[in-house]
């Protein structure tokens, strides 16, 4: 029970930075952006909310900047 309930919110988490990614016109709100999806994603897993945040801020950018007509 426990694996299939983690498997869940992982899976919701996904779909959440999923539909937060690439969004910004800039790098400020890249970061904004990918951070709240990464500290969204943490709290639905229950993990580090600051380290989620750093992952999905830095994801998002990284992102945003090898993919610019995607963002």
């Amino acid at each position: 029970m426990l694996r299939s309930q983690t498997l869940s919110r992982a899976t919701l988490a996904f779909a959440l930075v999923g539909g937060l990614a690439a969004c910004g016109d800039d790098g400020l709100e890249q970061t904004l952006y990918g951070g709240a999806a990464g500290m969204g994603a943490a709290a639905i897993l229950d993990t580090n909310l600051v380290a989620g945040a750093a992952v999905g801020a830095g994801a998002n950018l990284l992102y945003c900047h090898k993919n610019p007509g995607k963002c």
